[in-house]
């Protein structure tokens, strides 16, 4: 990173802090303000430019962060030593800032190579899953897929392989009960997605999920691509891998029949998410990620926010942005519930940054959904769904999640997302089948230190190298050549069946 630069970023006219641009020694002078620095200050880190008051707002990408929890000197280190978070009215102003989007006339929209399934949907991958309705199947369902070998999955040149997910619920849950709901709408989801060309429903025939009861609530019907196993009635173990193996070889001949062709970039559903942040996140990854939103937007394509916990604080600028009065109250209505939720839990919903975000330079909760909230772009917000609930677009939509990233990546497949972008700062290696996942830097040091997880660099927005709108630019090329095929670097390392993990709401007896 060259220090040729400006030391320090300055991000809105009414900011009363900058971010420094590397690491800042006691005297170094900062032309903002002719400031000089009072102590040393992490790369990423904050600046005060005025001298603040116990109780004042701090203020970063024009909005309130936090409040000086004690008095801080202009030139002094901004963060948890002297931030607190209190609460303060947000003009959620309903629909005042929405604009009509500028949309790509159908003849000139961008097109990838995607496979279209007999109902319309499109896939951009090829896979088999084999998702267990209880957790108590897992390793069944890992040894279903291990009895078909390398070798013999290679002869089905246009299947990505088998997905043999796993997750740990199913059982000693409410039915009927919100968890139980989420769990049955995120097997549904996935059994549904067009990414899996077929996938086997595995039980094991005692659990509260029974695979009766999921079929039914979410009308479901077996057929050559959507069967059913129940490991007691198959005999254990032995029985159900081979009866598994079987099913699953009748789907790869049937599955391999399919073809990718050219479709528009509107048939893309993209999932955000960012996770192990830092102070860039917000200035580079995260919003380069929003031009990359908002150009396919433009193409007629549907994009998904999620993490709830991520926007409080900045939900009232998505709020201004929804499209009518009544999707921007469904968004209040969620930072309310999430209030209630936490408190009756005996939580906060501030309880976050987490440690690796604050060692990044992210200092609240509020500080952490301004930059987070950015990767929705600028388009209007057109629709809240719960968590794994099938979204319908066009345009921007919000999913209720938590922030913990493989509930919300979970929660934003099952609801269609058929490729999904994450940004990190401090760096992360998860993948999520069926989709393919692309990690976004947004620093180059990380970027350099896991060049084999990372796929698109945005450190060169802070150095001076690159611009929000070119980075926007390769992120969305990136996306349609993705979706046509190319690997992820997760999908290379073969990364994704462990990370299916539904919502685990409500108490566990």
């Amino acid at each position: 990173m060259s220090q040729a630069l400006e030391p320090v970023i300055r991000l809105h006219p009414l900011d009363n802090v900058v971010v420094a641009r590397y690491d800042l020694q006691p005297g170094t002078d900062i032309p903002d303000k002719t400031l000089v620095c009072r102590e040393p200050i992490p790369a990423g880190h904050k600046v005060a430019t005025a001298d603040l008051e116990p109780g004042e707002a701090i203020r970063k990408y024009g909005q309130i962060m936090g409040f000086a929890s004690k008095y801080i000197p202009r030139g002094a280190h901004v963060h948890t030593h002297n931030v607190e978070i209190k609460d303060y009215d947000r003009d959620y102003a309903f629909g005042a800032e929405t604009r009509p989007t500028d949309l790509v006339a159908p003849e000139n929209r961008a097109t990838f190579r995607g496979i279209v399934r007999p109902n319309g949907r499109v896939a951009t991958r090829n896979y088999i899953g084999i998702l267990p309705t209880i957790s108590c199947a897992n390793d069944v369902v890992r040894l279903m897929a291990e009895a078909v070998p390398k070798e013999e999955l290679a002869e089905y040149a246009n299947v990505d392989g088998l997905a043999a997910l796993s997750h740990g619920s199913g059982c000693a849950m409410g039915l009927g009960e919100e968890g139980y709901i989420r769990l049955q709408r995120a097997l549904g989801g996935y059994a549904r997605h067009p990414n899996f060309g077929g996938v086997l429903l595995v039980g094991l025939g005692c659990e509260g999920n029974q695979l009766c009861d999921l079929m039914a609530n979410l009308n479901l019907e077996e057929g050559p691509l959507l069967r059913t196993l129940s490991i007691q009635d198959a005999g254990g173990t032995a029985g159900s891998v081979e009866q598994g193996a079987a099913i699953l070889r009748e789907m790869l001949a049937q599955a391999d029949q399919a073809q990718r062709q050219k479709v528009g970039a509107d048939n893309l559903i993209l999932g955000l998410e960012c996770g192990g942040s830092d102070a860039y996140s917000g200035i580079s990854a995260n919003p380069a990620l929003g031009r990359a939103a908002d150009l396919l937007a433009a193409q007629g394509g549907t994009v998904i926010l999620s993490e709830t916990t991520e926007i409080y604080g900045a939900e009232h600028l998505l709020t201004r942005r929804a499209a009518d009065r009544s999707t921007g109250q469904k968004l209040a209505a969620l930072i309310r519930w999430w209030e209630d939720y936490t408190k009756r839990e005996g939580g906060r919903i501030n309880n976050n940054p987490s440690p690796g975000n604050k060692a990044g330079g992210l200092t609240t909760i509020l500080e952490k959904s301004l930059g987070a909230a950015s990767k929705g772009g600028t388009t209007n917000l057109t629709g809240v769904f719960e968590f794994a609930q099938p979204v319908q677009g066009p345009g921007l939509v919000f999913m209720d999640t938590p922030g913990y990233d493989p509930v919300s990546i979970t929660g934003m497949v099952a609801g269609g997302a058929n490729v999904v972008c994450f940004t990190t700062g401090r760096g992360t290696v998860v993948g999520n089948k069926p989709v393919p996942v692309l990690k976004l830097a947004t620093n180059t040091p990380m970027y350099e230190r896991m060049k084999g997880d990372m796929d698109v660099n945005c450190g060169g927005i802070v150095s001076g190298e690159k611009t929000l709108e070119q980075c926007g630019r390769e992120i969305f090329n990136l996306i349609l050549e993705t979706a046509s095929g190319q690997k992820s670097k997760s999908e290379e390392w073969g990364f994704g069946d462990l990370m299916f993990t539904p919502w685990p709401l409500g108490a566990m007896v």
